[in-house]
């Protein structure tokens, strides 16, 4: 005959619930800290070829479609040519492509495929005053790194935020929205 099953005293379970706690507690902010958009893959290529002019963008930030049409007309890129060798174009939009951003926040196809334009972005930056985007230290809307200190590494999360160099602080009101 089996033993009725007993449980432990609560006190007896507690040093491994803590440890486990713990452990978990240590890991969480590390790992928050260190999300990125970037994905582990990313080829040196498109941090190089891309990232020479403008921030990398995460691919997750535009649908597939966009993608496919920024990599099919690099020849005239928002007016410049930013057309890398055809062995590279294609490396870059299988993997732009295949990283693309598939959640509702970006199925829309933005107007001139630019994230600038996407409703998500619009509304995520509705308390920037247009003359933030103008001020020689930011440049565009699309300088993401005048305010997002971990742009370069495909982190935009707001507590890497920081307030560009030589705004008036009547603009202060947006980052600490």
């Amino acid at each position: 005959m089996n033993a009725p099953f007993r449980p432990l005293p609560s006190h007896a379970s507690l040093p491994w619930a803590a440890s486990l706690l713990l452990a978990l507690a240590a890991a969480l902010p590390a790992q928050a800290d260190e999300r990125q958009l970037l994905p582990a893959n990313t080829p040196k290529a498109y941090t190089q070829e891309c990232g020479s002019c403008h921030t990398a963008y995460p691919p997750g930030m535009l649908p597939a479609p966009s993608w496919k049409r920024l990599m099919s007309g690099l020849d005239k890129h928002y007016g410049t040519d930013a057309s890398p060798d055809e062995k590279t174009v294609q490396q870059l939009a299988v993997w732009l492509e295949t990283h693309a951003g598939t959640y509702k926040r970006v199925a829309e196809e933005p107007l001139q495929d630019r994230i600038t334009q996407s409703n998500w972005f619009r509304r995520e930056h509705r308390g920037i005053d247009a003359a933030v985007w103008k001020h020689a230290s930011v440049k565009s809307a699309a300088n993401c790194a005048a305010c997002h200190s971990g742009a370069e590494r495909g982190n935009f999360d707001e507590r890497g935020l920081r307030f560009p160099a030589g705004l008036d602080e009547r603009h202060r009101r947006a980052w600490q929205d």
